[in-house]
């Protein structure tokens, strides 16, 4: 299990995510910059492919976007592992 980081090793940061700013804490800057940079890819294409422009409905259907997309490469991930597994 990561261990957790105290209030000291987190540096605050601000991200805007299509259109608002976010003032958040993170141990890792440079990571959630290229979290922030897929969130707001996925919620610009979702805005640019509906008619709804209702943010919390695109940001839902992003989410949705982006968990299918975690959950097919955990899918191939395991079939992966299984496959290694076999060959030992």
């Amino acid at each position: 299990m990561p261990e957790e980081k105290t209030a000291s090793e987190m540096k605050r940061v601000s991200v805007e995510i299509f259109g608002d700013v976010y003032h958040l804490k993170t141990d890792d800057p440079e990571g959630l910059e290229k979290i922030v940079q897929m969130v707001n890819f996925h919620m610009k294409s979702i805005a640019q492919n509906t008619r709804t422009f209702a943010g919390s409905r695109i940001a839902v259907m992003a989410a949705l976007q982006i968990a299918q997309d975690y959950m097919q490469l955990k899918k191939d991930y395991d079939e992966l592992l299984a496959l290694l597994n076999e060959n030992k």
